[in-house]
């Protein structure tokens, strides 16, 4: 999740169902061309009639009421769809989403227009299987995002139209049955490669060069067609494999004894686990997987719901355990998460999408269908209970011959929270535990520095790597990979938030951001601002490292005088002041304004912008090789921001020296930051806890105070040494101290000059 996630939005935990809300957002003609008027939505989940006058035209419904739409964000994408009577889709209007990807660097506009390209498409059509799926055109950068809305608005629109709630075109009736069926966990014999593959154990999807450019061809996108695969036709393009293990013959056969009892011992009651494998050129994996954690390449569909797996979900396999099967280059074992409801009982499909490069960022795509029903030997049939449908469950949770509860009761009949009534913060937790646990430990890691920061910089060289192996840990994991990055929005959101109706729901929808404030709500007590400004900044890091660079490969630094230097200091408290007063009036005006913050362009898109943005972060970065943390000390308003409750700190933890400023002055010149005053004190404002001040304060070789104390000790041990002690008669006795010679005479002796 990242930190820009929480710009001006409310949380989703009340989003669903909220049709009435969203209907404000909308003027009926844009969704059903023609119609004046809507009536008050009706039935569960909620649509809304559209009138011309009187006259129906069609019904005008949220596609999350009726669809999952989990963007990139792990957040629902909300849109209201209208439809007519007949199924056909008449207009489609965003009103509300999360993206980070559309929220600070792909315009709006491009999303829309891709969306767009579904109206008029004949769902009913569709339902009846008389048509294919309408497809939405990708756009680059925000694949996951555009097609999480295409499938939505497409799936959403067929439950709607089986539901018979639009007329009797496309309904969808039958009688409830009388049985149903859950996996036979009896059952777990070992079978070959090749009689899984032939009872449908495991599917398969195999597509020659000829296929997929005669797929790109009927697409109707001259474009992708003129850019037709190379190779021989009959060439393997992909041979895909796909196959449900967590039911006990299919895992063994294909994990081996020791792989499935592993696997079965991670999955809990009711969850799924598949293999996918694959062999020929296009990789079913792809390459974004690696950048954001997502494979984009594959979806799981059932019914009306749809998932594309995540890197937290992925186990890369080596081979498969089966007799006689193919060795293959990918190999991968997905666990879907427990709260997509996955029914192996019933028939799914596995998308395959297959990208085809147009331009230089401009992709065109088509997708193969890989149809999985799991064989009747593998099931057995009970009778219904009597509320609701068993749940399939992993051998190594329930016996083969145990009863399964009801989804929705415990064994004991007491009643319990279904996964639709867990709340969505919840569960966005539970996904990414992996992260959490990481941000968890990094901040413990941080805790510790600083309160052995002692013991840690009397080892100047270890605190060097210590620190710089820390900020380069923020930089690229918390910043680039988990998006973590803290702004000065936050800040204004969380004061909007106080004035019009705090939810604690809100800010715990975002994990490791509400961690991130957690910690620094407690770090504003002990240490001031300094914990995230010098340590848990992305962007800091960025700038101090690369400033590092810069003094290694000796490109000159500069120090601004003192008085110029402390009138710059109030612009970034000007800038946040601003900031925070245009929020009480425009919250989206203000997070417009805060692109005075380089960190969208830096950290989350990783500088894949427009170029004015590029060029603004790019020119704060090149000043902080000549004058370090530049952007830190004289602009930034997120440190301004937390400077103000940083007054609050309850403990004073860096250490100084009455001499420090009068006469000292050497901790101020080598400040990294220039945050101590010539006359030695600290402001707590500027500093960055960089505990560089805390190495000399501890150096008995750069400290003027400490070389005092080290000479004087030294010279005690030499006045103290064996020679001293034996009372004798001899030469005088020179030792150095210091590096200056000091005669110990012989008892009694007379100490002679020092030449």
């Amino acid at each position: 999740m990242t930190a820009l996630g929480w710009i001006g939005l409310s949380c989703e935990a009340h989003a669903v169902g909220r049709l009435h809300d969203y209907l404000a957002k909308a003027e009926p003609g844009e969704l059903v061309p023609g119609a004046n008027r809507l009536g008050p939505p009706q039935g569960e989940p909620a649509i809304a009639p559209a009138y011309r006058d009187d006259q129906l035209l069609g019904f005008v419904y949220l596609n999350s009421d009726f669809a999952n739409a989990i963007g990139y964000s792990g957040k629902p994408i909300q849109l209201l769809v209208g439809i007519n009577p007949k199924g056909v889709l008449t207009g489609l209007k965003l009103v509300e989403h999360k993206e980070p990807i559309v929220l600070v660097g792909i315009p709006e506009k491009r999303i829309l227009e891709a969306v767009n390209k579904l109206i008029g498409a004949d769902i009913e059509q569709v339902v009846r299987g008389a048509a294919p799926s309408p497809q939405v055109d990708i756009v680059s950068g925000a694949t996951v995002t555009v097609l999480v809305m295409g499938d939505s608005i497409v799936r959403s629109a067929t439950k709607l139209i089986k539901s018979g709630r639009l007329g009797n075109q496309g309904a969808v009736s039958s009688a409830a049955p009388q049985v149903t069926k859950t996996i036979d966990f009896g059952k777990s014999e070992i079978r070959d490669w090749q009689s899984l593959v032939g009872d449908g154990s495991v599917r398969r999807l195999t597509l020659s060069i000829a296929d997929v450019n005669q797929a790109f061809e009927k697409s109707g996108n001259a474009a992708a067609a003129a850019h037709p695969e190379e190779g021989d036709p009959g060439e393997s393009f992909i041979d895909l494999y796909v196959a449900n293990v967590a039911v006990p013959t299919v895992g063994r056969s294909l994990l081996g004894d020791d792989g499935y009892n592993r696997l079965a011992a991670r999955l809990k009651a009711g969850q799924q686990a598949l293999i996918v494998a694959g062999s020929g050129r296009y990789s079913f994996k792809g390459a974004a997987y690696v950048r954001g954690g997502i494979f984009d390449r594959i979806e799981l569909i059932q019914d009306t719901n749809s998932i594309r797996f995540r890197d937290r979900d992925h186990t890369r396999l080596g081979s498969l355990a089966a007799e006689g099967a193919p060795d293959f280059p990918e190999i991968a074992l997905f666990v879907l998460p427990i709260e997509f409801n996955f029914d192996p009982t019933e028939p799914w499909t596995l998308q395959l999408l297959v990208q085809r490069v147009i331009g230089a960022r401009e992709k065109a795509w088509v997708t193969f269908d890989l149809a999985y029903t799991l064989p009747d030997a593998y099931l057995k049939s009970e009778p219904v209970p009597s509320v609701t449908k068993p749940a399939a469950a992993p051998p190594a949770k329930v016996p083969a011959a145990s009863a399964v509860p009801s989804k929705g009761t415990t064994g004991d009949g007491e009643t319990k929270a279904t996964p639709e009534e867990e709340p969505l913060w919840m569960k966005i937790w539970r996904g990414d535990a992996v992260k959490i646990g990481t941000t968890i430990f990094a901040l413990g890691a941080l805790t510790l520095i600083f309160f052995f920061q002692n013991a840690l910089v009397r080892r100047p060289a270890v605190y060097t790597w210590v620190r710089r192996g820390y900020l380069l840990f923020i930089l690229v994991w918390l910043g680039w990979y988990a998006n973590a990055q803290l702004s000065v929005v936050n800040v204004l959101t969380f004061v909007n938030s106080l004035l019009t109706g705090f939810s604690w729901e809100y800010f715990l929808s975002a994990p490791l951001i509400f961690l991130l404030w957690a910690s620094i709500a407690a770090g504003l007590l002990f240490w001031g601002r300094g914990p995230f400004c010098g340590w848990l900044c992305p962007f800091g890091a960025l700038q101090e490292l690369l400033n590092n660079v810069a003094q290694a490969v000796k490109i000159p630094q500069y120090r601004l005088p003192w008085g110029l230097h402390e009138r710059l200091w109030p612009f970034k408290y000007i800038i946040f002041l601003g900031l925070f007063g245009m929020s009480l009036y425009s919250t989206a005006f203000a997070e417009q304004l805060a692109e005075v913050e380089p960190f969208k362009t830096a950290i989350v898109l990783k500088f894949v912008r427009e170029w004015p943005f590029v060029i603004y972060a790019l020119t704060l970065l090149a000043a902080g090789l000549f004058v370090e943390r530049f952007f830190c000390r004289y602009v930034c308003p997120l440190g301004a921001a937390l400077a103000i409750p940083g007054r609050i700190r309850m403990f004073e933890w860096l250490r100084r020296w009455p001499e420090c400023g009068s006469p000292c002055q050497r901790c101020a010149n080598e400040c990294p930051v220039q945050a101590i005053h010539p006359e030695g004190h600290i402001n707590v404002n500027e500093c960055i806890y960089c505990m560089h001040c805390q190495e000399l304060y501890f150096d008995d070789h750069r400290c003027p105070h400490m070389i005092q104390v080290r000479l004087k000790r030294e010279k005690r041990e030499a006045l103290s040494s064996p020679s001293m002690r034996s009372g004798g008669k001899g030469p005088n006795t020179v030792i150095t101290a210091g590096g200056k010679p000091v005669v110990v005479p012989p008892a009694g002796g007379i100490t002679p000059p020092v030449t």
